[in-house]
This record gives C-alpha cells, sequence and structure tokens, in this order.
C-alpha cells in the first residue's frame, strides 16, 4: 500500500471518535538498541524530562525503540500515528532513520522534531520537509568551524572518512564544497557502515594519500572507530571529528588515542569554561544538573537535542492550542506554525530562530571549537 494511502486510511479510522482530548500526545523514536544505542540512550532518558504539562494541557509522551534499524522506525511511526494519534514526534535518533519517516509525518500533517545531524531532514526546503524541525546544528555551521581552523593551521590537503548513509553523504557534500571554497584539496574519501567492526581497508587508502588532516563525518560509538585505526597505523596530522562525536562515550572508547581530537559542536562539553553572559549556559546548566539527579551521570549532547525539542514544544503549544484542539488537523498545522515563527529561544545549545526556509534556526551561538585533553573536552583557545 501506498504511503499516501495508508496514512488516509489510518487517519480516518482514528478521528472517527468526535470527542477531542485536552491531552497533548508526543511520540518519541530513540534507537536505545543498535549500533545508535549511544545516541539513543540519553535521548530516552532525556524525554522522561520533558514537561508533563505546557499551558493548561497535559502531555502524555509515548516513547519506543526503534533498535537503530529505519524499517522499525516506519513501523513505529505507522504505531504512533495510527493508534495513539500524537500530535508532534521527537525523534527518530539516527539520520536514515529521520529521513525514512519524513514522508508519513508530512502526509499526515504532524509535525517532527528531529535530534539528528544530517540536514537532509530540512533541506533542501519542500513541502514534505516544511513538517520537520532540526534540533542540532546543521552541518555547514559546524564544517564551516572546521575549515576555518584547518585554514589557520595551514592545512592544505584532507582526508575523508564518514558513514555510508545520508549523514556521511550530506557531510562529504558540505565538507568539500567548503573545503574547496578555502583552498583545502580533499584527496582522498571512504566510507563505512555504522555496524561495521574495522576500516583498515580504509585507512590504508587515506594514509597512502598522506593527507595533513583527516575528517571522520560519523555520529555515537562508530566516531571511535576510523580515529583509532588511523593512530595505531601512525598517522602523525591533525584528527577533526564532527558535532557527532560529542559523547562521553568517545573519551571512554577512545581513551588515549583521540587526545589531540578536535571538534566543533555544543558548549555543553566546556560549560565551566564559557562565560556566564553565553545565553545558553544557564539553560544546559539546568539541564544536566536535572539530568544528573535521576541518572547519576552526566547527559550527552544527543540527549540535550531532545531536551531542546521539549522547550520548543513548549513555547509553541500554547499557541497552537489558540486555533485547535489536541489530536486535531488545526493543532497540528498550527503547531508547526507555531514552531516555524520560533525567534531567540535559548536552548541547551544555542539559540533558535526559526523561519519559512531555516528549520535548524542556529547560528554561529551554537557551536565552539573543542579538542581533548588529558581525557577530557577543553575549549580550543587559539
Amino acid at each position: 500500500m501506498k504511503s499516501s494511502t495508508w496514512i488516509c486510511a489510518a487517519l480516518a479510522l482514528a478521528f472517527t471518535s468526535t470527542a477531542a482530548t485536552a491531552q497533548v500526545k508526543i511520540g518519541v523514536i530513540a534507537s536505545t538498541t543498535g549500533p545508535t544505542a549511544v545516541v539513543g540512550i540519553p535521548q530516552k532518558n532525556t524525554a522522561a524530562l520533558l514537561p508533563k504539562k505546557i499551558g493548561d494541557l497535559s502531555v502524555e509522551y509515548i516513547v519506543l525503540d526503534d533498535a537503530s534499524d529505519p524499517t522499525q522506525s516506519v513501523m513505529n511511526v505507522k504505531k504512533l500515528l495510527a493508534e495513539h494519534r500524537i500530535d508532534a514526534l521527537i525523534g527518530p535518533s539516527g539520520s536514515p532513520n529521520a529521513v525514512g519517516v519524513v514522508p508519513f509525518m508530512a502526509e499526515s500533517g504532524t509535525p517532527m522534531l528531529a535530534p539528528v545531524g544530517t540536514t537532509a531532514v530540512v533541506l533542501p526546503m519542500d513541502e514534505r520537509k516544511r513538517w520537520v524541525f532540526k534540533t542540532t546544528q546543521n552541518d555547514a555551521l559546524i564544517s564551516e568551524a572546521l575549515v576555518g581552523h584547518m585554514t589557520r593551521r595551514g592545512v592544505k590537503t584532507v582526508g575523508f572518512i564518514g558513514f555510508n548513509d545520508p549523514f556521511g553523504e550530506n557531510w562529504y557534500q558540505v565538507f568539500s564544497a567548503q573545503a574547496q571554497k578555502a583552498g583545502i584539496q580533499v584527496v582522498a574519501s571512504e566510507r563505512y557502515l555504522r555496524s561495521d567492526g574495522s576500516v583498515t581497508g580504509q585507512v590504508a587508502k587515506l594514509m597512502a594519500a598522506k593527507p595533513d588532516a583527516v575528517l571522520v563525518a560519523a555520529a555515537g560509538g562508530p566516531t571511535v572507530l576510523p580515529h583509532t585505526t588511523l593512530v595505531d597505523a601512525g598517522y602523525k596530522g591533525r584528527i577533526y571529528q564532527t558535532h557527532g562525536a560529542a559523547s562521553p562515550d568517545f573519551l571512554r572508547a577512545g581513551g588515549a588515542k583521540v587526545e589531540g581530537a578536535i571538534l566543533a559542536a555544543s558548549l555543553m562539553l566546556v560549560l565551566p569554561e564559557m562565560a556566564d553572559s553565553v545565553p545558553s549556559k544557564s539553560v544546559a546548566q539546568a539541564y544536566i544538573s536535572e539530568y544528573e539527579k535521576v541518572y547519576g551521570n552526566k547527559p550527552a549532547t544527543f540527549g540535550a537535542n531532545v531536551y531542546d525539542a521539549g522547550l520548543l514544544l513548549t513555547r509553541a503549544v500554547p499557541e497552537a492550542a489558540k486555533r485547535g484542539k489536541p489530536g486535531t488537523p488545526e493543532f497540528r498545522a498550527a503547531l508547526r506554525d507555531a514552531l516555524e515563527t520560533t525567534r531567540e529561544l535559548v536552548g541547551t545549545q544555542g539559540v533558535y530562530n526559526m523561519s519559512p526556509a531555516d528549520h535548524s534556526g542556529f547560528d554561529e551561538r551554537g557551536r565552539v571549537l573543542i579538542t581533548v585533553r588529558g581525557g577530557a573536552w577543553r575549549l580550543l583557545k587559539e
């Protein structure tokens, strides 16, 4: 059955009841098992911290695991739309998973807050992607900072290794264009699967190209494998990572081999070094404190992406309620419109300014350059 036919049938069944509920229902899909679990677990944990009441409306969160499988993400979305009649979705955790569910969310007219890296969920903007809002920094914003650092450090050639999926492909397109403009030549480009246990062959090709630096474009636990393999192979150049590596697990799994890694990411990683005047600092501190109180450890920035989704909904839901009741198409359409008009909303990782053309909304306030020193994240001071 075509997705559009399925959506129409499911929603017709869902709305046979005329009694509109006063409860907002939010679906959450997190990869709490499988290769993307490093990302999904803090996201699931954070969902439990989101507000249970927004304005006069109670909020229910229905949390499902997709086992890092894009097919399961689609099945979960169908379940959330048809059985639970959700008003919005937070998730899924993985970039391929999020890309795969966009058509279903758009055809049902249900807003989606995607806590993923790839900009493919929001760019180029079209009739489907107008239903999606992204709670992580766009690749171009992070890449711009990395290319800037490479330029200042005299990097002329770079090797690229990234996921063989929308995350890696979008990163290659964005980074290679910015690098070329800056006079930096990409001399090798390799791909690997999130589930791969070895990248020895890819690293051998990178080493043969003798680049001044290497960029790893990955997310979660798999960010470590290319990095440590390069170090084991004797690579002496600088190794850069994207914000996909911004997890405590990167430090734990990489150990001494990831010393000196450079990435552009959220200020959450280096909060003690940030000035109190930075808008997001107090919001990030509040989130970290709340997470630690419940779970006994600090959250990865991946969890903050879900926390920020909650902040966006907290502002948008009361506006949507002026135009419709939860559980109705009018409410969901109004919620989408309210999200799109978000202005100067301070989140854990930056300040959101959405527009019809920009459904991420971050600017330079959403990134800092970071390095690994002494087994810890440190602000990179040049």
